[in-house]
């Protein structure tokens, strides 16, 4: 029986692509760097942000990363100072959280985003319906380490098995699979279904409302 579901957030709960582009192009320029597509941050995100920033300055010209410590500390200071801009949920998202609580779930939060930016995010778009927002925080081993996943399980006194995991790349599947939670694929985010299966989704998600399906299965609902 599922008796807890924890969500990821960049592009799981909320559609933060063009919020990482906008910022992180805008870093690249003050440093006389290319630009990258906005799409490109489907890739450069879900290892976390200083995953991201390398990524990003090496297709933006800057192989040696002869930049990052500067880029990191920008990119860093201008998401706790506004987390929200372009940041929306996806379609569907919030009636499908709230419905997955009335049945009695418990909700969560784990995100490689910082702490500070993650539970900001999470009240803005989702107010208090979360239990516990989790983003990474020292002391905890960032995704894909399960510390998070595991810390949330522990708290709300249910067993790893009672939890169903929900990620949209390969970072979260091995979170959730590591952590011995159900672990949902959110194919409405960034990475598609071949990454999501091969990284061991135990089912994949077409939709946000897609969730409620699988909790009934599940549950026998």
């Amino acid at each position: 029986m599922i008796k807890a579901c924890i969500f990821d957030l960049d592009g799981t709960l909320a559609d933060t692509l063009e919020s990482m582009a906008y910022v992180a192009n805008e870093i690249m320029e003050k440093f006389s760097l290319k630009p990258q597509p906005t799409d490109n941050f489907r890739y450069y995100s879900g290892e976390g942000a200083d995953m991201l920033i390398k990524r990003c300055l090496i297709d933006a010209g800057d192989p040696e990363l002869i930049h990052y410590e500067e880029v990191r500390e920008l990119y860093r200071k201008k998401f706790d100072e506004d987390p929200l801009y372009k940041v929306v949920p996806y379609k569907d998202m919030p009636e499908t959280v709230e419905e997955l609580k009335a049945k009695g779930m418990k909700l969560a939060v784990c995100s490689n985003k910082p702490h500070i930016a993650a539970r900001k995010v999470v009240k803005a778009m989702y107010g208090d319906i979360f239990d516990e927002v989790m983003g990474q925080q020292e002391g905890i081993r960032r995704k894909p380490a399960p510390d998070g996943p595991l810390k949330i399980a522990e708290n709300f006194g249910v067993k790893p098995e009672e939890c169903m995991y929900i990620g949209d790349t390969k970072t979260d599947m091995k979170t959730g699979k590591a952590a011995g939670m159900y672990t949902v694929g959110a194919l409405w985010g960034f990475r598609d279904r071949a990454e999501l299966e091969g990284n061991g989704a135990d089912v994949v998600a077409g939709g946000p409302k897609d969730l409620l399906s699988v909790y009934k299965e599940k549950n026998h609902d």
